[in-house]
């Protein structure tokens, strides 16, 4: 089983994505997200194991997790261990940690919203992932 946000469960991630196509962005979508290739970084602290970065990369039909922080993100996401697994298990929304001062965030707002409809359409390759996920 996997701990959330290992270099295992990044590799089970990105196992579970592959040969999808995610829907591309309409035009309502931010101007960064439009041509379908962006970079959502995520750090979340106060971790298990530490401070941890990863960068969610879609670029057209290609979703990929790297470990890593990346300066070339169109949006980087900060936020805490505990927050940042309310939010995979699903008992904290974006919308809500955003609303609450929960996350920081640095960057294209629109651009979260693509990757938050990226994973979403991404939910049904990822619920084994999920179930088998260690938090």
């Amino acid at each position: 089983m996997p701990a959330f946000l290992s270099p295992a469960w990044v590799d089970a991630f990105n196992e579970a994505s592959a040969g999808a196509e995610p829907p591309r962005p309409g035009p309502d979508a931010a101007l960064a997200a439009q041509s379908g290739r962006f970079s959502v970084c995520q750090t979340v602290t106060g971790g298990p194991t530490g401070d941890v970065s990863t960068t969610l990369v879609v670029d057209g039909p290609t979703v990929r997790m790297q470990l890593g922080p990346t300066d070339q993100a169109d949006v980087s996401v900060r936020l805490g261990w505990d927050d940042a697994v309310a939010m995979a298990t699903g008992t904290l929304s974006v919308v809500d940690a955003l609303a609450g001062g929960r996350i920081r965030v640095r960057g294209d707002l629109g651009v979260l919203v693509a990757g938050q409809t990226v994973l979403a359409a991404l939910q049904e390759r990822l619920q084994p992932l999920h179930d088998a996920t260690t938090y």
